[in-house]
């Protein structure tokens, strides 16, 4: 007997993912038509059939989501999981959550697990490492939908939901501009996370912009307080001062404002500084913190619906779809140098 075609053998021959060719199989709209029917002629040529056996296996649901981030120590991440959970839970399912630790073979066991778990459906931001997406492909080849937020592959057939961090990273950098910093610093993890990589964008963009500003990077390990407080003995080496700091995340941000304040740094007078996700921790901080709002429990609940849209068949719904949320700048007392520009906290 001879082995039995499969959508891989297709996938191969037309140099496809198996995941395209499972949906241009079923028919899928947004499949274009011409794939699809390349992928018919395909099958028709090397006698595959479908294995309906296996896939009313795969009809059996657990009414379980899973869900891989990369911390739970993070207030950002929290907002984003109980958006998740408050929407699965109104929906009648059950959630998995699991945390890779930045780690990408951490990640691609967590993935083998939720796997094994035959989780209904899965939700993923990424590590910072370099990512091998190669584990989340059984998922769509077994047509279990695989939903990306945040931290998201650089090349990708499922939704993803995202910020504009350039854009955001151009208006933060943009406004120690607007405040007379001319020496601009951002300090951010060397990493090839699409969210880090865009902000370094719209930070050097803004600089460019700008006659007479110059502006550097600054990498640390990881964006903990601790290592924010190291920024700070980094920058009082530096000469001439940075006036202006653009840090890519709270908890850093806020343990180089403390640390600078200890060693006699006026903030914003000597400094400005502004972070990212606006955190609780920068509404409490003296100054309070600058900072980009990042709208975490939106994002989660906009990931879970879309997931579980696509597991109920709603026709509307775009697998392949990017979604882009709005993110705003809140400016409070850290960034504020001018007094003609101080405003409330929002």
């Amino acid at each position: 007997m001879g082995k039995e075609a499969t959508i891989y053998d297709i996938a191969n021959e037309l140099n496809l993912s198996a995941s395209t060719v499972s949906r241009a199989l079923k028919g899928n709209k947004h499949i274009n038509i011409e794939t699809r029917k390349r992928v018919e002629r395909c099958a028709k040529k090397i006698h595959y059939r479908s294995n309906s056996f296996a896939s009313n296996l795969r009809t059996q649901r657990t009414n379980t989501i899973g869900i891989i981030v990369p911390r739970l120590d993070s207030s950002f991440m929290s907002k984003c999981l109980a958006g998740m959970e408050e929407v699965a839970s109104e929906n009648g399912y059950n959630v998995i959550i699991s945390q890779s630790h930045e780690s990408s073979k951490k990640q691609e066991r967590n993935a083998n697990t939720m796997f094994n778990n035959r989780v209904d459906g899965l939700i993923v931001s990424l590590t910072i490492e370099k990512n091998n997406v190669a584990c989340f492909s059984r998922f769509a080849d077994k047509n279990v939908p695989v939903v990306y937020f945040d931290r998201i592959p650089d090349k990708s057939e499922s939704t993803c939901f995202v910020i504009e961090n350039s854009k955001v990273a151009y208006d933060a950098t943009s406004h120690l501009i607007g405040q007379s910093c001319r020496n601009l610093l951002h300090v951010t993890l060397n990493s090839n996370a699409n969210v880090y990589r865009e902000r370094i964008s719209g930070f050097e963009a803004a600089v460019e912009a700008n006659t007479g500003c110059a502006g550097r990077l600054l990498y640390v390990k990881s964006l903990t307080m601790e290592d924010g407080q190291g920024v700070a003995d980094e920058i009082m080496k530096m000469e001439p001062l940075p006036d202006g700091v653009f840090v890519a995340n709270d908890q850093a941000a806020v343990g180089c404002l403390l640390r600078l304040k200890e060693r006699g740094i006026r903030v914003p007078g000597d400094i400005a500084i502004i972070g990212f996700n606006d955190d609780p921790i920068s509404k409490i901080v003296s100054p309070k913190l600058t900072s980009v709002h990042y709208p975490g429990r939106e994002t989660g609940i906009m990931a879970a619906k879309s997931l579980i849209e696509n597991l109920n068949g709603d026709e509307s719904f775009n697998y392949t779809e990017k979604v882009v949320l709005n993110a705003q700048l809140i400016i409070r007392e850290s960034s504020q140098k001018l007094e003609t520009n101080v405003k409330s906290d929002i």
